[in-house]
């Protein structure tokens, strides 16, 4: 079994195959799927399919693009959001100075008061960072030993990566290490420690190979970890068992927690 430690099924992109998307995922063997906000709309809607979807656990946090549009009325909000059943990590938060959708100097203020509130709420953090490796690891250096979290979508190299796992931070693959040219990132992988990776779809977006161009889904991910089972010289029952113990072991699952069996496929799924 499989987890996929982040994606995004509350998008826009799943509103008309949603039931298929799960039902294909837990077909392919994969356990649990986390599910990760980005705006409070969004979180809503997560949490709204995790009560749908046994197999569907969820993130509450607001996104570098979107820290904007962060006011305190938001953080009451994600504080409520927080505390609701399924919810298992705060995030995606964090850093992206390659698009700056929200200026720089916001999203750094924006950041350190989410990684304050997660504290607050005790929930481990999911870490975007883009275009700003050496902010990101300044800003989570502080927290040394007082916070634990992923890297999701790992695009430093080796020595942030080592940097990242002082600190005691999880650090996720994602389906782009199946690239051609993401050399790079498969020397990375190799380098971290089997008990500290995580592997990722970030669906909708980054299909590994053979689906690479097309909508991501959670059930990719079992291409993600082939890889990295070939990089790192293990079976893929090796990488599936490590992974799958590292992301239980971040994002406690609550496996009693209730939720409504899977709606039939042809039931009406509404969108945002």
């Amino acid at each position: 079994m499989l987890i996929d430690s982040h994606t995004h099924l509350e998008m826009a992109d799943f509103d008309q195959d949603r039931d298929a998307v799960v039902k294909r995922a837990k077909e392919a063997g994969i356990e649990f799927m986390v599910t990760v906000g980005t705006t409070i709309d969004n979180c809503k809607k997560a949490l709204s399919l995790a009560r749908r979807y046994e197999a569907v656990y969820v993130a509450v946090g607001i996104h570098p693009h979107d820290a904007k549009d962060i006011d305190n009325r938001t953080y009451d909000t994600l504080r409520e959001l927080s505390l609701m059943d399924k919810v298992v990590a705060y995030g995606e938060i964090g850093l992206d100075f390659f698009r700056n959708l929200s200026p720089r100097e916001l999203q750094v203020k924006r950041f350190g008061e989410q990684l304050e509130l997660a504290g607050e709420v005790g929930l481990p953090v999911i870490i975007h960072d883009r275009d700003a490796h050496r902010e990101t690891v300044e800003m989570l250096s502080g927290l040394r030993g007082r916070m634990r979290g992923v890297v999701h979508c790992f695009s430093g190299d080796r020595a942030m990566a080592k940097k990242c796992l002082d600190m005691g931070f999880f650090i996720s693959a994602p389906g782009t290490v199946t690239f051609e040219k993401a050399e790079e990132l498969r020397k990375v992988v190799e380098y971290i420690p089997i008990g500290s990776l995580l592997v990722e779809t970030d669906a909708p977006y980054l299909a590994p190979q053979p689906h690479r161009g097309k909508r991501n889904e959670p059930a990719y991910v079992v291409h993600t970890a082939a890889k990295v089972a070939e990089i790192k010289g293990l079976s893929p029952r090796e990488v599936e068992y490590a992974t799958s113990e590292n992301a239980k072991s971040l994002f406690a699952f609550d496996v009693g927690a209730a939720a409504l069996e899977l709606a039939p496929a042809s039931a009406p799924d509404g969108g945002r």
